[in-house]
């Protein structure tokens, strides 16, 4: 493989170069494997300590809080927070997005809670999961669609900032009609330490590093960064069930019902947002970055808020919907091609330096 531009030549710049890149690409591959081996693990040392974990309750929390920051830290350095100020170019699109996100996803969340979930915490935590924002992973997603890449970046990063006042909104609204008590306090303090802080703490680094060495590389960093992301989660995913063996063991028919609603607002999302976005008139690059972003929920802060905020069993939901969430979207990524021949009608012009069809295809079939 080629020395990227910019790398140091021989071997040590092609260790720098290939080596993130090819442990991110394994990760990606194999990500759905090391999330079900994490909460198999976390299960099983977790309950034979259940004893320690329960005098320990405080300090696990604090440990999932960082681990969560370690999580969405380097997202955030990939991130491009000033592509915030190009928003108005894509209004529609982000409207969309928006909606989704903030509207149709706690709507239908509602529904399937009522219909699946007559655990009130249990119902609560897959609420959390449908009220937070999207994932920064559905940029990675929509890149590799051929999407719109800047519209994603903008969504995510007006859903991380409306998400400090959106979701204890909600939350206050659902957890009324469970009769329980939602700590708006926690809740907010919870959102900025894992939402604001690091987008805050991933933008100086961004900027101190072109800076240090120049923009071009933070493009050879991003697979080092995407792929500490995903190693935080994997940490996180086993300590949340580690921490919550107990309660998964003694109650594993009840959190199997997670997977029915989980996996239903998953698939009527990605269908009905795609449906939809083309009636309204959007491009299939801006069709599939607001399907990503919007079917994509980000399960890391949804387990922060939940274990800082709220009883233990309100996270599992958080802490499960990963394994739902990786299959349908990697679906999703699979039908790109026929996606893109359904918007056909509507594509007046190719994008500028875009791949042709058939050289997309190869790729999805590479991935």
């Amino acid at each position: 493989m080629s020395t990227p531009t910019g790398a140091p030549s021989g071997d040590a710049g092609r260790t720098t170069a290939v080596g993130p890149a090819r442990l991110q690409a394994h990760l990606s591959r194999w990500l759905m494997l090391y999330a079900l081996g994490s909460m198999l693990v976390g299960v099983l040392v977790g309950y034979p300590l259940r004893d320690w974990t329960s005098r320990h309750t405080d300090d696990l929390g604090t440990v999932t809080t960082i681990s969560v920051f370690l999580v969405i830290y380097p997202m955030m350095v990939n991130l491009r927070v000033e592509a915030l100020a190009r928003a108005g170019r894509n209004v529609r699109g982000l409207a969309l997005a928006l909606v989704y996100n903030f509207v149709w996803a706690p709507a239908v969340g509602f529904v399937l809670a009522r219909l699946f979930l007559h655990d009130h915490l249990l119902a609560l935590g897959f609420l959390l999961v449908m009220v937070v924002p999207c994932s920064s992973m559905s940029i990675a997603y929509t890149g590799l669609a051929k999407g719109d890449v800047e519209l994603a970046t903008v969504v995510v990063g007006t859903s991380f900032v409306l998400a400090v006042v959106v979701v204890p909104a909600w939350m206050a609204v659902f957890a009324s009609g469970y009769d329980l008590d939602v700590p708006i306090g926690s809740m907010v303090v919870s959102i900025v330490t894992v939402l604001i802080g690091p987008m805050i703490a991933g933008w100086l680094t961004r900027v101190g590093v072109a800076r240090w060495r120049g923009p071009a590389v933070m493009g050879r960093l991003q697979p080092a960064f995407s792929a500490a992301s995903m190693l935080a989660m994997f940490a996180t995913i086993f300590g949340i069930f580690f921490s919550k063996a107990t309660i998964i063991v003694d109650r594993w028919s009840t959190v199997l019902l997670l997977l029915v609603p989980n996996a239903l607002f998953m698939a009527l999302t990605l269908g009905v947002a795609t449906w939809v976005n083309r009636r309204l008139g959007l491009s299939y690059e801006q069709s599939v970055a607001v399907v990503f972003a919007s079917a994509g929920k980000n399960n890391a802060t949804a387990i922060a808020i939940a274990a800082t905020a709220f009883s233990p069993l309100v996270a599992v939901p958080a802490a499960t919907m990963p394994i739902f969430q990786v299959i349908l979207m990697v679906g999703f990524l699979r039908l790109a091609p026929r996606v893109r021949a359904y918007y056909a009608p509507r594509i007046t012009r190719p994008t500028p330096g875009a791949a042709s069809p058939a050289g997309h295809l190869e790729e999805l079939e590479k991935t």
